[in-house]
């Protein structure tokens, strides 16, 4: 028994050596605690513990992907809608990640579903829809204010899908019709008005010279001849008549000739 006794206090000082050793990796973190107060954060590499008065907490700096499950969001327009997100964060401060919060992860996971509801609460059906980068913005550096205490930094957040019932959809399928029709009454009456507007231009240029609205009856004249039509009854103004009217014999004593 002698004998084995300087073997077995060997055996016991190697154990504890051995597991007086942590190897932290270049994205892990060591928060140590001696004798239940905060001591240092080490790492990353080979990180020696006194055995029973020392013990550490690893902590990973590398972004973390956070599903956010679908929330149920009523939109200031009374649109009831589910939204689900995802954000990324990760730990800038090991130290606070440990001692300010019991579980980061559990607490961020919590705190991003609330912030969903309530950032998406003040907006309309449409923002949600049509401003999503806006809205993405909003709830990322409102996350990242309140995560700031935990040593955490909300690097971005993104939403995923707006889930909206069939009613819903259908409403905004018949909105956007008739914004469509609106918009077509209104082109077809701009349209309508410049179309007013050149007619009137033009009928200002014809009228101060006679002789353009002479040809412009020939030219009419000559498009309604190339129809092929049996019969043209055509209008002639009485200044291009009159000429061949007064050459006749007998327009002279005409009294009618010259009206």
């Amino acid at each position: 028994m002698a004998l084995l006794g300087p073997g077995f206090l060997l055996l016991i000082l190697a154990v504890l050596a051995i597991s007086s050793l942590r190897v932290l990796r270049e994205y892990q973190r060591g928060v140590v605690f001696q004798l239940g107060r905060f001591w240092k954060v080490k790492g990353p590499g080979l990180v020696v513990l006194i055995p029973g008065i020392q013990q550490m907490v690893r902590v990973e700096l590398r972004t973390v992907v956070l599903d956010v499950p679908s929330q149920d969001v009523i939109s200031r327009d009374n649109v009831s809608v589910k939204v689900n997100a995802v954000v990324y964060f990760r730990v800038v401060d090991p130290q606070k990640a440990i001692i300010e919060v019991e579980n980061f992860m559990m607490a961020t996971s919590q705190l991003a579903q609330t912030t969903l509801r309530s950032v998406l609460g003040k907006h309309d059906l449409d923002e949600m829809l049509s401003q999503r980068e806006k809205l993405n913005i909003d709830i990322q550096q409102t996350l990242d204010a309140q995560t700031l205490s935990w040593g955490i930094k909300v690097a971005n957040v993104e939403i995923k899908h707006v889930d909206i019932n069939e009613s819903m959809i259908r409403a905004i399928a018949r909105q956007a019709e008739a914004e469509r029709e609106r918009r077509a009454k209104v082109i077809h009456a701009e349209g309508e008005m410049q179309a007013a507007q050149k007619l009137f231009e033009a009928a200002q240029v014809l009228s101060q010279a006679p002789l353009a609205i002479q040809l412009r009856y020939l030219e009419t004249l000559t498009v309604i001849a190339a129809d092929k039509n049996s019969t043209i009854v055509f209008p002639l103004p009485m200044d291009i008549i009159q000429p061949l009217l007064r050459s006749l014999p007998g327009a002279r004593n005409d009294p009618t000739a010259d009206r």
